[in-house]
């Protein structure tokens, strides 16, 4: 039992967000360097000529360097065990984004010293903010010309509506960045701008009114540094680890994650401060983390992991108990019991099959479709997790078949991806033709060139003019307003995925109408009440 709360106790589950751009997944690759899980960054071993992140390998991430999928990984440091969700940063993938939200016990959100506090930034913040998850702020590309070091703490604390704390403080900015004062630690590392060197070396410098100090970054940049970190200490308050903890305190840390500079603070910090795997809330009870019984949840699927062996992978958090490698566990949902002969679990860029995983650990599971995202699985406890609603999509297009021999490829293809949950869905009543919903315009491309390259099948779109999808509830079935409404909006009704009746509103006035004349029938915008 002693090893089971230390393994729980050595658990760290976080995400990194931020606006597209701003170095995500750059430092995502400098986490793993520091933790040793990788060589040299950028190594992805496929191909020589093409280097991408190690955390970006779908083929379209590489050609447009942006992350469309969430990618796990973890590492060991310190005798930490870490695990990293990178999210997409691209507001057109948010979905997948704030459903990764449900499975993290911290953030780290990082900034771009020049662009300051961004749209997709607010948003992802927002989403933390709802759920009370403790944030970390990383500053990132500090060796180029930005913004003041106040002047963002300000943007930080106004826009997303935080309260900050500096753990770190910047020495100069892009052509006179001389390094970092480390607050937390009381020591100064000096910027050689030369990335080769994996660990910069720092010096401990406890008293700021030393000569030592002159010495090493200059007098003008002494003396700078003294009253700005005076400054610094009389405005925002001390590093308080509890408040941080409930997500009342958000400490920020500056840097380059492309010079590996500032990252090992960042880490050093994190380790000792970020919380261990939090217990999670379900439609019976609150589970701990330190349960016997094994519970988790789906919270993404990922096709065609490996384009030589169509293979989906279900993703699941373990929220508490052991997970054990060929023991059977109760599949909620379907009330079947499964097992699982290959668990893998994410190390840098390989996977490997483990036989026990613990609490914050996250599991891929092989999957010939028995999961949905949200599924649970237990130990034979009939609870589900909630909290990992679909969105109504805002761009919607008819799907058509390009290529007639290739329909079965087609039906499986759209079958899959929607499973992943990359769009949604619909079918309408009327004629049974297919629509396509999803969050950003950007997804139908991935939806197109994954079809082609993963499936074989190729496929058409062509617009429809819907202003929103809501999913439709009515308390009596059988009444006949509900009647009439089936009646008269018939054109305008589908089924979803799942079978749920969706209205498909043509307009803001036409929804807002319809609200009015059938006041007993319900209209959401997410799947789950």
């Amino acid at each position: 039992m002693k090893s089971f709360q230390k393994e729980i106790k050595r658990r760290r589950t976080f995400g990194i967000i931020s606006h597209p751009d701003a170095g995500k997944t750059t430092l995502t690759e400098k986490l793993l360097l520091f933790g040793g899980a990788i060589q040299e960054a950028g190594a992805v071993k496929s191909n020589k000529i093409k280097k991408g992140a190690t955390s970006d390998f779908m083929e379209i991430e590489r050609q447009r360097g942006i992350s469309v999928a969430t990618s796990v990984l973890a590492f060991e440091y310190r005798d930490i065990k870490i695990n990293i969700l990178d999210t997409p940063g691209h507001k057109d993938f948010a979905e997948d984004t704030f459903r990764t939200l449900t499975a993290v016990d911290s953030v780290i959100v990082v900034i771009d010293v020049a662009k300051g506090v961004e749209e997709q930034t607010e948003k992802l913040v927002e989403v933390c903010r709802m759920r009370n998850i403790p944030m970390i702020v990383f500053i990132n590309k500090m060796d180029r010309e930005g913004k003041d070091a106040f002047e963002l703490l300000d943007e930080i604390e106004q826009k997303l509506n935080l309260t900050v704390t500096p753990l770190s403080f910047p020495i100069g900015m892009g052509y006179d960045f001389k390094g970092i004062y480390n607050i937390w630690e009381q020591n100064v590392n000096l910027f050689t701008g030369d990335p080769r060197k994996d660990i910069e070396e720092t010096v401990e410098i406890s008293d700021l009114a030393s000569e030592e100090l002159n010495e090493l970054i200059g007098d003008k940049a002494a003396d700078t540094l003294r009253e700005e970190l005076e400054l610094a200490q009389g405005v925002y308050p001390e590093f308080d680890k509890e408040a941080y903890l409930a997500g009342r305190l958000q400490p920020v840390f500056f840097g380059s994650a492309l010079n590996n500079f500032g990252v090992r603070e960042l880490l050093d910090c994190f380790i000792n401060i970020a919380p261990t795997p939090r217990p999670k809330e379900s439609d019976e009870r609150l589970v701990e983390p330190d349960e016997d019984k094994f519970t988790g949840f789906v919270f993404k699927i990922h096709a065609n992991m490996d384009p030589k062996h169509r293979d989906r992978l279900a993703f699941i958090k373990i929220v508490s108990g052991k997970f054990e490698r060929n023991k059977p566990y109760l599949h909620v949902r379907h009330n079947k019991s499964l097992k699982f002969s290959s668990p893998n679990a994410f190390f840098a860029e390989r996977k490997e099959i483990v036989d026990v995983s613990y609490p914050g650990d996250i599991v891929g599971l092989h999957d010939t479709g028995n999961f949905k995202i949200g599924d649970t699985l237990t130990e034979g406890e009939n609870l589900m997790y909630r909290g990992i609603p679909s969105f109504s999509p805002e761009h919607f297009r008819y799907i058509n078949n390009a290529d007639p021999m290739k329909s079965k490829q087609l039906e499986k293809g759209i079958d899959q991806l929607m499973d992943e949950g990359v769009a949604q869905l619909f079918t309408l009543e009327l004629n049974g033709r297919k629509i396509i919903g999803t969050v950003g315009a950007l997804q139908f491309e991935v939806i197109q060139y994954r079809l082609e390259h993963e499936y074989g099948a190729k496929c058409t779109y062509e617009n429809l003019n819907v202003y929103k999808a809501t999913w439709v509830e009515a308390d009596n079935p059988k009444s006949e307003e509900f009647k009439d409404f089936k009646r008269v909006k018939s054109k305008f009704l589908a089924k979803d995925k799942q079978g749920q009746l969706v209205f498909l509103a043509d307009s803001q006035f036409s929804l807002q109408m319809t609200q009015q004349k059938y006041p007993d029938i319900k209209f959401h915008f997410t799947s789950e009440f």
